[in-house]
């Protein structure tokens, strides 16, 4: 079995559990005081009962800490998956939009996310959904427009008379004069 790990030498409990007091964050807080415990002079498995983890667990938080101090003791926030376009794609696309699609060649008169996924498939074989690409191109600034659909027979005159005017008539309230008290 080896040795435990030694904590760094420039913080001590007291200043621990003053950084756990003003800390936000439920995990860092708990993290802090189990560390605490051992600058006290606990063992590793009366921390990790602190911390209501395994000892391992407790190791882990060690070596954060020792290598990056109390900030090391956060969560930090997963990668996620890598974007499908990398970012000279992207340009591509963004350029492709700007300067609009050729209806001879393209086949459209304006882009839509399904003639766009199709074009980014026909260019970089990358297979990419509709709502992925519009998430992407709201990311990239991009808003998706559409005109108020209007009935090619609507009557401006015919809407004019349909709609309900009241007169605009007002009348005073009468006066309420307070009645004696009898």
């Amino acid at each position: 079995m080896s040795a435990a790990l030694r904590l760094r030498e420039d913080y001590d409990a007291q200043r621990l559990r003053a950084l756990a007091k003003a800390s936000r964050d439920a995990n860092q807080t708990r993290r802090l005081l189990a560390l605490a415990a051992i600058y006290k002079g606990a063992s590793r498995d009366e921390a990790a009962a602190i911390g209501g983890v395994a000892r391992q667990a407790v190791r882990k938080w060690v070596v954060a800490f020792n290598a990056h101090g109390p900030s090391g003791l956060l969560d930090g926030k997963a990668p996620g998956n890598r974007p499908l376009l990398n970012p000279a794609q992207r340009e591509a696309l963004r350029r492709i939009i700007e300067v609009g699609p050729n209806p001879a060649v393209d086949g459209v008169v304006r882009w839509r996310l399904i003639d766009l996924a199709q074009w980014v498939y026909a260019e970089f074989r990358i297979s990419i959904s509709k709502q992925t690409l519009s998430r992407m191109l709201r990311a990239m600034g991009y808003r998706k427009l559409s005109a108020r659909p209007r009935h090619h027979a609507q009557d401006p005159a015919a809407l004019e008379a349909f709609k309900k005017t009241s007169p605009c008539v007002w009348q005073r309230s009468r006066n309420m004069r307070p009645q004696a008290s009898r």
